[in-house]
């Protein structure tokens, strides 16, 4: 089995697949404070619950954008698993062309996103994630990461303004009955679901605007379910993207020789 895993800023996930099926999936918080020793026996406790034992991993892949980690997972799969991981950065084939200003800049997870994106629909795409960060991701219709755009967070950008604005109480995020809210917890939540579905809506008119060429609109991330749902340009949700775009990217690199010993990512 493949172990892809995406140590995220809220959460790490890991999934495991077997052939192009991803048939288990853990997520633990990330918390750069926890050891590798600690963040080792949850894990193992999580895959001996599914009934998946160390010996059942035959390689892994790790993407990062969190650096205070990334070496103390990378250690953690030498450690349990036996496997030295790729590890998403310079020198992997993406099979995308990254036409960013600085292509190093890109977080993994978005190449990633991108990656399982264009092979779903082989044409102009964005991606939007939301994540700690809601990001919207932008492919060409040849297969190329041209950048997007990055706004905070709807976790964010709601326990920001709780912390700035003293009267106002903390609810759940949910979904409200309507738009108008007649209370202030409805209007806190239809400003946090409906207040993010316009943001969606308008920015893909404008990237597409100024992109020339109509995009499909996939979703993922924490609130992507709930927010497509008022979003009229999402056209589909897909929670496991990022770990899909793992396994394709983990094919497509399946030569790169992974020496013993060396941190971070594969260099070229």
């Amino acid at each position: 089995m493949l172990l892809a895993i995406d140590i995220g800023n809220t959460h790490i996930k890991f999934g495991l697949f077997r052939a192009s099926e991803l048939e288990h999936k853990v997520r633990l918080a990330t918390d750069p404070g926890r050891t590798e020793d600690e963040y080792g026996v949850l894990l193992i406790q999580a895959l001996a619950q599914r009934g998946v034992t160390p010996d059942a991993v035959e390689a892994a892949i790790v993407a990062s954008v969190v650096p205070a980690l990334t070496d103390h997972v990378i250690s953690l799969v030498r450690r349990l698993f036996k496997r030295e991981p790729l590890v998403l950065g310079p020198g992997l084939k993406t099979g995308i062309s990254v036409l960013y200003d600085s292509p190093r800049e890109v977080g993994p997870d978005r190449i990633a996103d991108a990656v399982a994106a264009f092979e779903r629909t082989g044409t102009g795409t964005i991606v939007v994630d939301f994540g700690t960060a809601t990001t919207f991701n932008c492919i060409s219709p040849k297969g190329e990461y041209l950048g997007g755009v990055i706004v905070p967070g709807v976790r964010i950008g709601y326990d920001a303004l709780l912390a700035a604005a003293a009267k106002l109480t903390r609810v759940e995020l949910a979904e409200p009955p309507r738009v108008l809210g007649r209370n202030t917890p409805h209007a806190l939540q239809s400003g946090a679901v409906h207040g993010s579905a316009a943001l969606v809506d308008g920015l893909v008119e404008r990237l597409e605007a100024e992109l020339g060429f109509e995009c499909r609109v996939i979703a993922t991330g924490g609130f992507a379910s709930v927010i497509a749902k008022h979003a009229k340009r999402i056209e589909s949700v897909d929670p496991d993207l990022t770990l899909q775009g793992l396994r394709l990217l983990h094919e497509r690199n399946s030569d790169v020789p992974r020496p013993k010993g060396k941190k971070g990512a594969t260099e070229p």
